[in-house]
């Protein structure tokens, strides 16, 4: 790595922390709509029947009869959501496991659909609940992107994750991934690279089963993220965490995906470019649903409180769930527009320009100097473009912004 790369990424890395600098206390509710628009509500389903020793985002173990309760509370908070004015017409739920109660999730999407002018409706889930009687109430509230979580085909790997005895081998996921193919407007298939004791044949026969066996519409193919509080359980499940081979990897992956299919994120590959990718980037404006959710309204990061019977009691108190916030000032502002816009692979001068009243390139000329000299952007009068060199350098740390959004 060149001193220019080293300096960028550390660079990322303070934002990044100082982004998450937030002010702790109870905030003031949401704001009311702007003309600012947010076409995107997240809603964050925390319930997992079991914990990945690397899953970093918010999650804690099924329990049936709080997971009611949690839902219950959730509905009222999309009704908060719309009474505020929003009406974002993108939903993506996530998790944890969004479908470990199926009726209630689709109660919650019912509402949704009452509530918002819902034209995109994306939902996660893990392959044992890639069954019939899932599917159906899926399809019955209208989900048109399932994304699922492989991780791997391969079964060394998957026992080291703890996802062997909860979702089974690596051929029992192939089979029911490609009994799911064709179901849904759009199957993407989550899966991670640079695992501890991940070879580079391992990683080629994930590809090839993804790409030629299944031949799934849509693939999200993120590196292993270590995070302070998931390193020490994975590295006593799965083995020593490097980076040595990760943008080996992310070479290889962008290799086998280059025949027939197209990227639209920095680690998302569609075989059809209309297909809804896992985020949208053109926007960076978002509201979320949810214990442990964050928004991003008017220059402000909102976070939801992440215990989960606070949250339920907030929420039904008809009180906001926000328990954290930062103001970011209008450099961090552009900052993160930045980093979402090249998540995207490319974003219009123009609209940034106008954005910032024509100040977006004065205050960020260190960041845009060092992206050029390290061969990470490409610049014309229209676009500002994310080249393959700068995918890897920036997509780590543009994911853990974007981790916000869980």
């Amino acid at each position: 790595m060149t001193v220019i790369e080293r300096l960028l990424q550390t660079g990322l890395q303070r934002s990044f922390a100082k982004l998450m600098q937030f002010e702790m206390g109870l905030s003031p509710a949401i704001p009311e709509v702007t003309r600012e628009k947010v076409p995107v509500l997240y809603i964050h389903i925390p319930f997992c029947e079991s914990l990945c020793p690397f899953c970093s985002f918010h999650r804690v173990l099924l329990n049936h009869s709080k997971a009611t309760a949690y839902f219950k509370a959730l509905r009222e908070e999309l009704r908060i959501i719309a009474d505020k004015g929003y009406q974002p017409d993108i939903i993506y739920v996530g998790g944890g496991t969004p479908t470990v109660l199926p009726h209630e999730l689709a109660a919650t999407l019912d509402l949704a659909r009452a509530l918002f002018p819902v034209r995109q409706l994306s939902v996660e889930t893990n392959p044992n609940h890639l069954r019939e009687d899932i599917f159906s109430i899926l399809q019955s509230v209208g989900v048109d992107r399932l994304s699922v979580g492989i991780q791997s085909f391969d079964d060394a790997l998957l026992k080291g994750m703890g996802r062997y005895e909860t979702y089974g081998s690596g051929e029992q996921m192939r089979e029911r991934l490609q009994w799911a193919q064709g179901q849904f407007t759009t199957l993407n298939a989550d899966m991670i690279f640079n695992l501890p004791g991940q070879t580079e044949a391992s990683l080629l026969r994930d590809m090839d089963i993804l790409l030629h066996q299944i031949q799934v519409d849509q693939a999200s193919v993120y590196p292993l993220m270590n995070s302070t509080h998931s390193s020490k359980a994975m590295q006593q499940s799965m083995g020593d965490y490097s980076l040595r081979n990760e943008k080996f990897f992310f070479d290889r992956i962008r290799e086998q995906m280059a025949h027939d299919y197209q990227p639209s994120c920095v680690w998302c590959y569609s075989k059809n470019t209309t297909l809804a990718d896992e985020y949208i980037t053109a926007d960076t404006a978002y509201i979320s649903a949810g214990s442990g959710a964050f928004s991003y309204l008017g220059g402000v990061l909102y976070a939801n409180t992440f215990a989960i019977n606070r949250y339920a009691r907030l929420i039904n108190k008809k009180a906001t769930a926000i328990t954290a916030s930062r103001a970011l000032p209008l450099y961090q502002q552009a900052r993160y527009d930045l980093l979402m816009g090249l998540f995207g692979l490319s974003f219009p001068v123009d609209d940034f320009r106008q954005k910032y009243d024509e100040q977006f390139f004065k205050l960020l000329w260190k960041e845009m100097l060092l992206l050029q000299m390290c061969g990470a952007v490409e610049k014309d009068a229209r676009q500002i473009r994310l080249t393959r060199r700068g995918g890897i350098l920036l997509g780590y740390y543009d994911a853990r912004v974007l981790l916000g959004r869980k």
